[in-house]
């Protein structure tokens, strides 16, 4: 019999990756939790072996779930590209991407920016990895992204500078000396998971990754359950929810961002999206500075 990868069900697995569980990611599909949770047992039913565990209250990818994952944004992404070219939409469809890091604060600035200039588009998201991002705007599948330049080694539009500081849950305390500072990361490749260890190093603290996470959920998740500390973004002067900043941490420069628009591109869309970023790096850097 042959084996098929359900899309309704891929679309359930990277809404529970990038929700960071099962609860968060029915909300965001409008469907129930027990839908959720069958659409991704049909997977694994599909794959032969478990791709999502629970672990606590926290949801994490098995090493075949993470691979799967990987290749049902692929499949998305070409799924979707299909039907845009099948129904024309084209013309009428932009869309944009972004890192996971501040999402919140840039897709909103990106989506003001996109219709200001095209009233008339539909706006359509892209939430994924530098690299991934940067792939995808190169063979067409996404108009517009806004990624952390050395994470996928392209320049692109420079924008301004992605502003960062250490986090913790509310209370936690460090082991005393001489344990290493325990950190919770995005697993490699990470250019702020590389950031954090460096400049820990060059500050003469010993620290150890503890939680390795798949995307930036799981860092969250890690960090509120007091696992360790966690190096994240903080656009505007706000931190994530449930976390407290650190200040006992030596303070880190802010990390590069970069823009990268498809060849072809409204030329007077890239500009605004591109404008819209760099003010809101800009007020994010005032911010701090005050």
């Amino acid at each position: 019999m042959a084996h098929v990868l359900d899309i309704v069900a891929l679309r359930s697995l990277i809404a529970v990756a990038d929700c960071g569980g099962f609860h968060r990611a029915a909300e965001s599909l409008t469907l129930s939790q027990s839908a959720v949770s069958q659409h991704v047992r049909r997977l694994e039913k599909t794959l032969g072996r478990p791709a999502v565990e629970r672990d606590g209250r926290r949801t994490r990818f098995t090493a075949e779930g993470a691979l799967l994952l990987e290749q049902a944004r692929r499949i998305i992404a070409v799924h979707d590209e299909a039907l845009r070219t099948l129904l024309g939409e084209e013309a009428d469809t932009v869309v944009i991407g972004s890192t996971e890091h501040a999402a919140d604060h840039i897709l909103p600035r990106l989506t003001a920016a996109v219709r200001a200039v095209l009233p008339e588009c539909r706006v359509r998201f892209r939430i994924d990895r530098s690299a991934r991002l940067v792939e995808a705007v190169d063979r067409g599948t996404v108009d517009l992204a806004v990624y952390v330049t050395e994470a996928a080694g392209t320049e692109g539009i420079p924008v301004g500078g992605l502003p960062l500081a250490w986090y913790a849950a509310p209370g936690w305390t460090a082991p005393p000396a001489p344990a290493p500072l325990p950190l919770v990361a995005i697993e490699d490749p990470c250019a702020i998971r590389r950031r954090a260890l460096g400049v820990l190093a060059e500050g003469g603290i010993p620290a150890t990754v503890v939680c390795d996470a798949g995307y930036l959920a799981g860092v969250l998740d890690g960090a509120r359950a007091g696992l360790g500390t966690a190096l994240l973004a903080t656009v505007g002067g706000q931190g994530p929810d449930g976390l407290a900043v650190r200040p006992d941490l030596p303070s880190v420069p802010a990390i590069r961002m970069s823009a990268h628009a498809r060849r072809g591109a409204d030329a007077a869309m890239v500009a605004a999206a591109v404008a819209a970023v760099r003010e809101l790096f800009a007020e994010s850097a005032t911010v701090r500075a005050a």
